[in-house]
Order: C-alpha cells, then sequence, then structure tokens
C-alpha cells in the first residue's frame, strides 16, 4: 500500500498589502520611521500552521524611504548600507517555533543570526478566491553588527542615531 505524503506548499509575498517598516531614535528625542518599499518574500511549508515554515526575504536597499531624499541618500552611502555594492539585505530562516522565527541576516558583507517575533494571524480566501496568510513580526537589531556604523554628535553632546534598529514587518502571503 502506498503512502501519501502532503506537499510543500510555496507561499510568496502580496506587496499591496504587506510592508516593511523600521524606526531609529533620532537626536535620542525623537523616532524616525522608514520603509523598504521593494522587497520579496517566499515561504515554503508542508503544515497549515506554518511551523515547518522556510522563509527567504529580499529586500532592495535603494528602495528605502524615510521622507527625506537626502537622508535616503545618505542611508544607500558607504556610511550605512552601501546599497551601490550590496543591493540587497537577505534573510533566510532557520526555524519557527509559531512564536520566534529564527534566521540568517546579511547586511552589507555581515550575516548574524536574529530572532524574531512573529504572530500569525491566520488563514483566509479572499473574495477573488486566493488564500492569503497574514503575520505580524517585531524584532530589534543592533545597526552596528552590520557595519551600518556612521553616527554624530551633536553640539548639545546628544548622539544622531541610535544603534538600536526596530523592525515592524506587516505580511501578507498568497499561496501558490
Amino acid at each position: 500500500m502506498e503512502t501519501q505524503t502532503a506537499s510543500k506548499t510555496l507561499w510568496a509575498v502580496d506587496p499591496a498589502h504587506s510592508e516593511m517598516v523600521f524606526k531609529v531614535r533620532h537626536m535620542m528625542i525623537s523616532t524616525v520611521t522608514g520603509h523598504f518599499n521593494s522587497f520579496d518574500v517566499k515561504a515554503w511549508s508542508y503544515k497549515e500552521d506554518f511551523s515547518d515554515v522556510q522563509v527567504e526575504v529580499s529586500v532592495d536597499i535603494d528602495s528605502i524611504d524615510t521622507k527625506s531624499a537626502d537622508r535616503d541618500q545618505h542611508l544607500k552611502s558607504n556610511d550605512f548600507f552601501n546599497a551601490e555594492a550590496y543591493p540587497k539585505m537577505i534573510f533566510k530562516s532557520k526555524s519557527f517555533d509559531g512564536n520566534s522565527l529564527v534566521g540568517d541576516l546579511s547586511i552589507r558583507e555581515v550575516t548574524k543570526e536574529v530572532s524574531m517575533d512573529v504572530t500569525f494571524n491566520g488563514i483566509a480566501q479572499d473574495p477573488y478566491g486566493q488564500t492569503k496568510a497574514g503575520f505580524e513580526i517585531t524584532g530589534e537589531i543592533n545597526r552596528k553588527d552590520f557595519n551600518l556604523s556612521w553616527n554624530a554628535v551633536t553640539e548639545a553632546g546628544k548622539i544622531v542615531v541610535s544603534d538600536k534598529v526596530k523592525l515592524a514587518l506587516e505580511i501578507q502571503l498568497v499561496k501558490q
């Protein structure tokens, strides 16, 4: 008698219903919010609860948007991301326990393991018959761990950019 095995399901990002946001303290008195407007997310899973999910994320550094063209150009420069030499930020998962997604994040020439908190909001079918899955993902990295080390000090002695970067992703996937 043959044993039937479940097939692995591919999920792809729904860019119209997903966003990738980061927040950084500015001069230690306010927070600057930025987005990456172009990114790709692919996920593979055998299980509907995503407990065995494998995830790959590719982010276009050139798509950074902080509502300031000058700041965006500075962030793309060698002081920070060096978008010309390193046009992509890459994340590849290692494990997901239902609450934490652990994987390798590569920015510039550095790859480090990071852990992100995940809330799986479930699966639903949209009015067009597409099956979608929704996730809220949060975490924090130290930008200096990835050689994003530029900084300055104001006349008042305030650091211009904090080392901590908060990440907040709203990801909706479409079953392929």
